[in-house]
């Protein structure tokens, strides 16, 4: 397995990002192609303490970086040898089994539906991150590539995100539901009641394993293992989620270092709270797949450290080896509107 990492995408690149190419090189066995320019990715090698490059791992030069200021829709002309735009070329012509990068989300859906291109019959490509439940985690397609939709998206992002949860997080028989403002089938704007309709369809035909409209309070106790979004609303709770994390762990701080019994009763749960800030942690996913592209696509966090960009070549590897791919081409005209 051949994993393709943007070296000179995201904050911290390309030390933060060699780093954790580097440490899934050796705790996960995956060879990896670092894309970037070669004086600098080699500096960063040399910086982990590697004075020759090891063995499954290579580095492709690339003289240019996308910036987070370019446009997504003209830096791939600009720009042709960027770091981007080659590892998305590499990955097309099959010289790498996935690809990973912590750059602009927006160039790398741009570059991902234009180089590799989506899978034919996909209408939209959409962002699938997985979020933990109380009833373990979920998959929530879409949170941000597509903020205007039709139905026949979201009836697509169903299928993705159920073959996804069926192949990469081994859930049997995914619920889906469909992240609304009330579980009753006439409840929300048209695009989400003309989508039940659809998705209502798609269950009673055996297809997906839908479970109706779900809240978003009730998707986090655990309702449904993917949650169906257009962009926008997608989003807006997967960033909700992420403050709301931020928050409790800050408070709860806040209240066992208050006196010296909540710090003596801190002692007592510590690998426990330990446990629980590791679920909400963004950085041990690593990485959210770019679901309806015909090649593996993983984007990490902006400021993913080496640790997040570990999990994220992790990610692509599971996702490359999954087989969603091809379920999604074998399936593919069950999932278009008549």
């Amino acid at each position: 397995m051949k994993i393709i990492v943007d070296a000179m995408g995201g904050d911290n690149a390309p030390g933060a990002i060699v780093q954790g190419a580097l440490e899934a090189h050796r705790a996960h066995g995956t060879d990896v192609i670092l894309v970037g320019r070669a004086a600098e990715v080699l500096r960063a090698v040399e910086q982990c303490g590697e004075k020759n490059l090891p063995a499954g791992v290579e580095i492709r030069d690339a003289s240019e970086v996308v910036e987070i200021a370019d446009n997504p829709a003209r830096v791939f002309l600009k720009k042709k040898d960027s770091s981007l735009a080659v590892g998305l070329r590499m990955l097309r012509d099959g010289e790498g089994d996935a690809l990973v990068s912590a750059g602009s989300t927006g160039a790398l859906l741009a570059g991902a539906t234009l180089i590799p291109k989506t899978i034919k019959g996909i209408r939209r490509a959409a962002m699938g991150p997985v979020i933990p439940t109380a009833g373990g985690r979920a998959i929530l397609c879409d949170c941000g590539a597509n903020t205007d939709c039709t139905p026949e998206f979201l009836l697509q992002f169903a299928y993705l995100g159920s073959y996804y949860a069926k192949r990469v997080l081994k859930v049997e028989n995914p619920r889906v539901g469909l992240l609304n403002i009330g579980a009753e089938p006439e409840k929300g704007d048209q695009l989400r009641r003309e989508t039940h309709t659809l998705l209502t369809a798609a269950g009673e035909a055996g297809r997906i394993r839908f479970v109706g409209n779900i809240e978003a309070n009730d998707a986090m106790l655990g309702g449904a293992d993917v949650l169906v979004a257009d962009g926008f609303s997608g989003n807006i709770m997967l960033k909700s989620l992420e403050g709301t994390g931020k928050l409790l762990l800050k408070e709860l701080k806040k209240v066992f270092l208050s006196s010296t019994k909540t710090k003596i009763a801190a002692g007592l749960v510590k690998k426990d709270l330990a446990a629980m800030k590791k679920m909400l942690d963004p950085g041990e996913i690593g990485g959210t797949p770019f679901l309806g592209i015909s090649r593996p696509v993983v984007k990490a966090h902006g400021s993913s450290d080496a640790h997040a960009i570990c999990n994220a070549v992790l990610r692509a590897k599971e996702y490359a080896e999954s087989g969603f791919i091809a379920d999604i081409q074998a399936n593919i005209e069950s999932m278009k509107v008549e």
